[in-house]
């Protein structure tokens, strides 16, 4: 009987204790991640009206909640957001809006952090909106701006503002229109937006800023290659970017050759001839003879009137936008259109049904026709 005992230990032992020092123990069970005992304290919501007091006094964290609010798809988040900017409306205005635009690689991002150091020196305060470009698979942006202007994002003076495209016309929207008005609200006087690149983008830029600054390299093959005709007709200002090292020589041809080419187009509304500039913003060269031209710029549209005439315009021009984009929500939200817009479509896809003839049957639906 005892034999047997000793027999089963043995192979017992042998069964989980090889001839090996490479066993290794189950030791213990994985602990969760999170605190178990960690509970999230929901934030309150601001009202209307510490909003607004927060950004008149130049609140950072409480300007960022609001345009989170107006990037909101959310309707409640979208009626006290227009709330706010009502509020907001009488404090803006007091600013230059420069829109900056170049092919991807220009350097945008270095650019506009050498001269907004540059800028705030001269007692401005800048808020930067950069737009960055949306998956469209995912609808995810990476939003890597601040990460780019390392040493902008610290300056005190600086408010950086990266948003998503969110798939509108080339990345730029009524939401970067009204997340204006609250920078200048917030004492902001010089603000600058950021487009995605050269592409229908800059159409929607150039109805909401005082100037237009393109960004170029030289360098890159012929330099008029690929270039709109239409996007340079809206510059203001050329700026050739990297003029450093061996490439001051090919910045300077380039800047001739631009120069020549713009001279090619009739005189703007504005009555301004655009001029070209070279810069390297790594070695801090040419930045102040590109500042000096922004102001020269706006000295003389305020002298000729075209400040305040191209403001109106403008104001006109996003009051029918905001009507088509209201429309456009309301339709699609609409619990009639809802309910059948698929099987509508459906139609359509099976060749049942003309798109014109679907819409019209749509719209007749929303009416009540």
């Amino acid at each position: 009987m005892i034999h047997t005992k000793i027999e089963h230990f043995e192979r017992e032992y042998a069964d989980t204790h090889h001839d090996t020092a490479l066993n290794v123990s189950e030791g213990v069970s994985d602990q969760p991640i999170v605190n178990p005992y960690f509970v999230r304290k929901k934030r309150r919501r601001l009202t209307t009206e510490e909003y607004v007091a927060g950004i008149l006094e130049g609140n950072i964290t409480t300007l960022s909640q609001a345009i989170t609010l107006i990037e909101s798809n959310n309707p409640e988040h979208y009626a006290q957001a227009q709330e706010i900017i009502e509020q907001c409306l009488p404090h803006s205005g007091k600013s230059v809006r420069i829109g900056i635009t170049g092919v991807p690689g220009a350097g945008k991002s270095t650019f506009i952090e050498a001269v907004g150091n540059m800028v705030t020196s001269l007692h401005h305060r800048l808020a930067v909106l950069a737009i960055d470009p949306s998956s469209e698979r995912s609808g995810g942006s990476i939003l890597g701006d601040k990460t780019r202007m390392e040493s902008i994002v610290h300056n005190p003076d600086v408010f950086v503002r990266p948003s998503p495209s969110a798939g509108s016309l080339g990345g730029v929207a009524r939401k970067t229109r009204e997340s204006i008005i609250l920078c200048e609200a917030a004492g902001f006087d010089v603000i600058f937006i950021e487009t995605v690149g050269v592409g229908q983008s800059e159409t929607a830029v150039h109805s909401m800023v005082d100037m237009f600054l393109m960004l170029q390299i030289s360098g890159a093959g012929d330099e008029l290659q690929g270039i709109k005709r239409g996007i340079m007709e809206m510059a203001d200002m050329m700026v050739i970017t990297k003029a450093d090292g061996e490439n001051v020589h090919k910045a300077q041809l380039a800047k001739a050759q631009y120069q020549n080419a713009l001279h090619l187009f009739p005189l703007p509304e504005s009555q301004w001839r655009a001029k070209v500039y070279t810069c390297s913003s790594v070695d801090k060269v040419g930045l102040e003879e590109v500042w000096n031209g922004v102001e020269e710029y706006l000295d003389h549209i305020e002298a000729n009137g075209y400040f305040e005439a191209n403001r109106n315009r403008q104001n006109k021009y996003w009051m029918y936008e905001t009507i088509n984009e209201t429309l456009k929500n309301n339709f699609y939200r609409n619990p009639a259109i809802e309910a059948c817009i698929e099987g509508v479509e459906q139609r359509v896809l099976d060749a049942k049904l003309s798109s014109f003839i679907a819409a019209k049957e749509l719209l007749d639906i929303y009416f009540g026709k």
